[in-house]
């Protein structure tokens, strides 16, 4: 589905990807991971064409570079940290914007699926109760939420995701998590998703990605590359230890 062969970023003088290679195939949900400065999030900014990058991102065997907007929102959606909204579209309009790739331009309702995507969108993401509230209104995961289903409208058979729950109370971040865990579940679908929390990347990753200044130390599935071998190295610490530490206080809390 998905092809990146020798990804580069350079800002200036400075590289922060320096020759990533890594493919994804329907099914599949890849975690990058990696500590800060990394260069995860750079990845993700050249696969959705944000930033300058040489090397090649193909989708279906095709240079997205050569591609229209409208066909580059037809095959992938992008989901970044944070939201900032200075308009009072209600979540229903923001929720529609999704399907404009398909439409002759906003707002129109030319096509036949439109209002079924928009539906669905709508009601994956708990929203439906607030479809017609401003979106100045929204608390931080009402807004993070309406821009997930603004991508769940889209459809697009690839989502890419940069810290998608990041900011968000853990209810949030457990119910993001568990809708996109089912969505590429349901058809020829794929995740690339950003994630700091390697506990959330094992436990919803089928693949992991694991970057360290800027270029790639491990590539395959989930639990062989999230483990002592590879992420004790990169963090300069026994994450696996101090995983169990923080467990443990749980434990302890529990049983008093």
């Amino acid at each position: 589905m998905l092809s990146v062969s020798n990804l580069t970023v350079r800002f200036g003088d400075y590289t922060v990807v320096d020759g990533v290679s890594f493919s994804v195939s329907p099914g599949e949900w890849l975690m990058i991971v990696g500590p800060n400065g990394a260069g995860k999030s750079s990845v993700i900014s050249a696969i959705s064409q944000a930033v300058p990058y040489t090397g090649t991102v193909a989708f279906g065997g095709r240079d997205i570079r050569t591609m229209k907007a409208k066909d580059v929102a037809k095959c992938f959606g992008v989901l970044t940290q944070r939201y900032a909204v200075g308009y009072s579209f209600t979540v229903e309009e923001v929720v529609r914007l999704g399907r404009y790739a398909y439409s002759g331009g906003f707002f129109r309702r030319g096509e036949e699926d439109a209002e079924r995507h928009v539906d669905d969108a709508l009601r994956l993401t708990g929203l439906e109760a607030l479809r017609h509230q401003s979106v100045l209104t929204l608390s931080g995961g009402e807004l993070q939420r309406t821009f997930l289903a603004q991508v769940l409208a889209q459809d697009p058979p690839l989502l890419i995701l940069d810290e998608p729950t990041n900011h968000l109370d853990l209810v949030y971040q457990k119910q993001i998590f568990e809708l996109i865990s089912r969505w590429v579940r349901e058809g020829e679908r794929a995740v690339v998703s950003v994630v700091h929390d390697l506990s959330l990347a094992r436990k919803y990753g089928t693949t992991a990605l694991l970057m360290h200044k800027g270029r790639l130390v491990a590539h395959g599935p989930v639990n062989d590359i999230i483990s002592s071998e590879h992420i004790n190295p990169v963090y300069s610490m026994d994450v696996r230890a101090w995983m169990v530490d923080l467990l443990s206080q749980w434990r302890e809390g529990d049983e008093a």
